[in-house]
């Protein structure tokens, strides 16, 4: 760490332009003081952050309890979610049910409300989800606690922001497997990689994207043992759920079948035609979701495809052309990849913002990340998730200009987010300056 007093032995050696920012004591000093910087420097105390977590995780769960803002109804899913259970008791992954498009490891999280048999599904489901958010916030204060950084505070504080939609979704779990697994690449040891990469794979069964948690492994052994645990962890798991269940893999059918969600950021250009009278489609509840149909709504889930695959590639270059690698650079790589991915797709659920904030939070850990400003685009786009779901949900559906506006500033932040992310990893590790 740097000083402002000269006379202070021994002087750090001049900056070479290749090397990541210092910090200083102050990040009013701070030679690349941004908006953002408040996160990134400094340790509150953990009784502060325990009460901050209590309190609002308590405002939560009220929330939910009543579950009657805007809409209403966010609860309903952990309906349909004691629904699957049902069928899972008998042995079977929901068959047929097009409102089924998660992976095969999804069930066991569908299912674990079961280790507590004296609670309601209901009951169960909300305490094992504020379960896995604790983990979360104090795996991230343990790692802020030997960084001098805040990434357990722009979780604890960042999470609120999506009201109580993250008690009623899964989504916390899975990322939770996502957190842990980049905090565990971070170690030194084969087991801490092999235990990262293992909860990179199981993750990947759950919900897909944490196997992005593994783009930015260091290359050499770190990748090897890490890459090789995740996929003996995900065949093993996955081997294991079809000996016991029938039908793991009917989700491939239903999640292929998906059209364009009208949160997405082809959602909102559709909607925006749609108000100027461009476009005649219309709004229908399909594959459990609100997506457009009509006109040209095929082509641009094709072009939301090729966008995606885009990102791939981009990605694949990157890790192809990188040449400078810091602590930081693994947490980059993963959150700039779900980014990419989130803002190309043809769904963009409300509940994907708590995967953003989890890995922003990550980065936020690590003094040498380039990701600061992008965290914080990512707290007003929360707000704007929940405003536009559950809040204004029936605007953003009946397409008033109020909620075109809230899903165009949303998406706009996400877009911005994700550009401003990969040019930051781009610039930080393969470029021949650091902005």
């Amino acid at each position: 760490m740097t000083n402002d007093h000269p006379q202070s032995p021994p002087q750090p050696p001049p900056r070479t332009g290749t090397e990541p920012p210092a910090l200083t004591g102050s990040p009013f000093a701070s030679d690349t003081f941004t908006s953002a910087t408040f996160v990134t420097v400094g340790s509150g105390p953990l009784l502060a952050l325990a009460s901050t977590w209590l309190l609002t995780r308590g405002g939560m769960v009220l929330l939910l309890l009543r579950d009657t803002l805007g809409i209403g109804g966010v609860g309903r899913e952990v309906d349909l979610y004691h629904h699957w259970y049902g069928q899972f008791a008998q042995g079977t992954f929901p068959p047929g049910d097009v409102t089924w498009q998660y992976p095969p490891g999804a069930g066991l999280v569908i299912m674990s409300p079961g280790i507590l048999p004296w609670l309601t599904y209901f009951q169960a489901f909300v305490a094992l989800a504020l379960l896995a958010d604790a983990v979360i916030a104090c795996a991230l204060a343990r790692a802020d606690s030997a960084r001098l950084t805040h990434g357990a505070w722009f979780w604890v504080c960042g999470l609120p922001l999506l009201l109580h939609l993250p008690l009623a979704r899964y989504d916390v779990q899975t990322t939770a497997l996502a957190v842990l697994a980049l905090l565990a690449l971070g170690g030194r040891s084969t087991v801490a990689h092999q235990l990262g990469g293992a909860l990179a794979g199981i993750g990947a069964m759950v919900k897909v994207w944490p196997v992005l948690t593994l783009i930015g492994t260091p290359r050499g052994r770190t990748t090897k043992e890490a890459w090789t645990a995740a996929v003996v962890a995900a065949v093993a798991l996955l081997a294991t759920l079809a000996l016991f269940f029938s039908g793991p893999l009917g989700f491939l059918r239903q999640q292929g079948d998906r059209g364009i969600q009208i949160e997405s950021l082809g959602g909102t250009a559709l909607a925006l035609a749609q108000a100027t009278g461009a476009w005649p489609g219309r709004v229908e509840f399909r594959y459990g979701a609100f997506e457009y149909v009509g006109p040209y709504v095929s082509s641009i889930g094709h072009l939301a495809l090729l966008l995606t695959v885009i990102a791939f590639g981009w990605l694949l270059l990157w890790r192809l052309q990188a040449r400078r690698w810091t602590p930081a650079t693994p947490l980059d790589a993963a959150f700039t990849a779900v980014l990419l991915f989130t803002a190309t797709s043809r769904v963009i659920s409300p509940q994907y913002m708590i995967w953003l904030l989890g890995l922003a939070a990550v980065c936020l850990t690590c003094r040498d990340t380039v990701m600061r400003p992008v965290a914080l685009l990512l707290l007003p786009a929360a707000a704007l998730s929940s405003l536009a779901y559950p809040v204004l949900y029936d605007q953003v559906i009946a397409g008033t200009a109020q909620g075109i506006a809230v899903m165009v500033l949303r998406n706009a932040l996400l877009l911005a987010a994700a550009l401003l992310a990969a040019r930051r990893l781009w610039t930080s590790t393969v470029a021949t300056t650091v902005e």
